[in-house]
């Protein structure tokens, strides 16, 4: 089966903002809901994992077309950025990583 008919299927057949991960750590698919302004669709959710595969935040960066994956792409990439968040470590206190649990089914891309 293609990755365009198994994400189709994922449309069709996913509950509303189901998420589903990937092969890909850190990466899974995320059924939006329709609306009032747009029907149905799939988007990509970036989330960190902890050592079990498991989201470690409740809602990841939502991706929704690849425009807007290059955009956050040069975001990301800006070196103030960078230099902010390593600043940001230095002041904040270290935290404990949580352990969570992670479903069986995968989404291969």
């Amino acid at each position: 089966m293609s990755i365009e008919n198994k994400l189709a299927a994922f449309l069709s057949e996913a509950r509303d903002w189901e998420r589903r991960p990937t092969n890909i750590p850190g990466i899974f698919l995320l059924k939006l809901p329709s609306s009032r302004y747009r029907q149905a669709s799939v988007a990509i959710e970036i989330n960190p994992v902890d050592v079990t595969g498991a989201a470690t935040k409740k809602r990841g960066i939502v991706i929704r077309s690849a425009s807007e994956l290059n955009q956050f792409n040069n975001i990301l990439a800006d070196q103030k950025l960078i230099e902010l968040a390593r600043r940001i470590d230095a002041v904040n206190p270290k935290q404990k990583e949580e352990v969570g649990t992670t479903g069986s089914d995968v989404f291969e891309i």
